[in-house]
């Protein structure tokens, strides 16, 4: 019974965990999409598949690595609560993402295709974890932070961090993978924007 029922604005463990599965293998899939079509996205998820791509390394462990210096930014500002599911859904992410490139091939006839999918996916996998009272670390900590303290949306904060992760890009990649791939984060943090709002959704 305990983990069947919980005060109204808090969700049960089982509805966290559920939560977490359907949040994170929905953005595991959007990271699979854009590897399959050679496109980036933005935050720390963005950062690692540039130095996965460029070192050859492992998404998934560079991903893990990159989120560790967030997690004391999320204790001293966020709690352990937030923090721990955030390290659980960062570490799941981890995992099933090493796991799909093992089982998941996939083949995109154009990477406006791919920008479009991923965004959906990543961003309503997103939207799962922030309404479970987690994020995918990264900026994405410092953006709910901002969104619960000043009312800044954090979609408008990510797509601000996103600006230089692209900026990056320009530098490594062909303008075109750029383009699709930065239209792809645009739709992304526009989904959060318009649907993470704390007047539309207050359970944690």
């Amino acid at each position: 019974m305990l983990l069947l029922s919980a005060p109204p604005d808090h969700h049960t463990r089982f509805e966290d965990a559920l939560a977490f599965l359907t949040g994170t293998v929905l953005v595991a899939l959007a990271v699979q999409v854009l590897q399959a079509a050679d496109l980036i996205t933005g935050q720390i998820a963005g950062l690692s598949l540039i130095l996965s791509y460029w070192g050859g390394w492992s998404f998934g462990l560079v991903f893990f690595l990159l989120n560790l210096p967030f997690y004391v930014f999320a204790v001293l500002r966020m709690g352990w609560r937030f923090t721990i599911k955030t390290f659980l859904a960062v570490a799941l992410l981890s995992a099933l993402s090493e796991l799909m490139s093992q089982f998941v091939t996939l083949e995109l006839a154009h990477p406006a295709l791919a920008a479009l999918t991923a965004g959906i996916l990543a961003g309503t996998g997103l939207l799962v974890l922030f309404r479970h009272g987690a994020t995918l670390g990264g900026v994405g900590i410092l953006a709910l932070y901002l969104q619960d303290r000043t009312g800044l949306r954090a979609g408008w904060v990510q797509l601000g961090f996103d600006a230089g992760v692209f900026v990056l890009a320009f530098a490594l990649f062909p303008a075109q993978t750029v383009l699709w791939s930065l239209a792809g984060a645009v739709l992304l943090n526009l989904l959060i924007a318009m649907n993470h709002r704390r007047d539309r959704y207050i359970a944690t």
